[in-house]
C-alpha cells in the first residue's frame, strides 16, 4: 500500500470566477482553458475518459460518491453552485449541497480562479496509483503577505459521507503557515474526523491518515509559496 502519493502543486490562475453549466460533462473541466490545475488533476487518474464524458458536473455534486476527489477540490476552492428550488434561483456554497443543507436542481457551477496570493496542495493514500484513494486531502490557502488570510482543507474517506471540510483550519487564519501551525492543525483534524472502517482501512488507520495527509497538503502549499514546486 502506497501512503506517499502527494500530488504536484502548481501556480494559481488569475482572479475572477469561472462558471460552467452543470449539465456539461466532467470532461468540460479538463477541456476548459480557464480550469484551475487543481481541478484538472482531481479528475485524472481514477476517472476514465469515458466516465468523464458520461457523467455530468451536476450529478457529481448531488451524488459526491461518484467523484469525491473532484468534489473535495471544489470544497477547498470555495466553489458555489446555482440551485433552482421552490423559491427560485439561489447561489449556495458547494458544501451546503454536499451536506444536504440545500436542495434543488443544480444549474451552474462557479469556481473562483484564485490569484497569486493563493497556494494549494493535495495528498492521497491508495493501494495503487490507479485506485480510488482510501483517504485524500486537498488544501487551498489564501495569504496576506506572510500571514494566512483563509484556509480550507477538504478530505475524503474520513467522514460518514464521502467528502467534507475540516473546521480545524480556522486556527490557521491570522498566523504564518509554518511547521508548528501545520502540525497543530493536522493533529486537530485527526481529532475532528469521524471515519468508518472497512476492508480498505480501519477507523484508526483512516483517522491517522487524515492527520498525515492534511499535513502533507499544507506543506504542499508552503513549497508552492517558496517556489520549490
Amino acid at each position: 500500500m502506497n501512503d506517499d502519493q502527494t500530488l504536484a502543486v502548481g501556480p494559481a490562475g488569475a482572479g475572477g470566477v469561472w462558471s460552467v453549466d452543470a449539465d456539461a460533462p466532467l470532461q468540460a473541466i479538463l477541456d476548459g482553458p480557464e480550469s484551475p490545475l487543481l481541478l484538472r488533476q482531481a479528475l485524472t487518474g481514477v476517472l476514465s475518459w469515458q466516465i468523464r464524458n458520461q457523467t455530468s458536473i451536476g450529478r457529481t455534486l448531488t451524488s459526491p460518491r461518484l467523484a469525491p476527489q473532484w468534489v473535495a477540490a471544489l470544497l477547498a476552492l470555495g466553489a458555489t453552485v446555482t440551485v433552482e428550488g421552490d423559491e427560485g434561483l439561489a447561489d449556495v456554497p458547494v458544501e451546503a449541497l454536499v451536506e444536504r443543507r440545500a436542495a434543488g436542481r443544480v444549474s451552474a457551477l462557479h469556481v473562483p480562479l484564485v490569484g497569486s496570493e493563493h497556494r494549494w496542495g493535495a495528498a492521497r493514500v491508495a493501494r495503487t496509483p490507479a485506485d480510488e484513494p482510501i483517504v485524500a486531502a486537498v488544501a487551498v490557502v489564501g495569504m496576506d503577505g506572510d500571514v494566512v488570510r483563509q484556509a480550507r482543507v477538504a478530505l475524503t474517506g474520513v467522514w460518514s459521507g464521502p467528502v467534507g471540510l475540516a473546521r480545524a483550519t480556522d486556527r490557521l487564519v491570522g498566523v504564518p503557515l509554518d511547521q508548528p501551525c501545520i502540525r497543530a492543525v493536522a493533529n486537530a483534524v485527526e481529532d475532528e474526523v469521524a471515519p468508518e472502517g472497512d476492508f480498505l482501512g480501519s477507523e484508526e488507520y483512516r483517522r491517522a491518515m487524515a492527520g498525515v495527509l492534511t499535513r502533507r497538503a499544507l506543506e504542499g502549499c508552503v513549497r508552492q509559496e517558496v517556489g520549490d514546486e
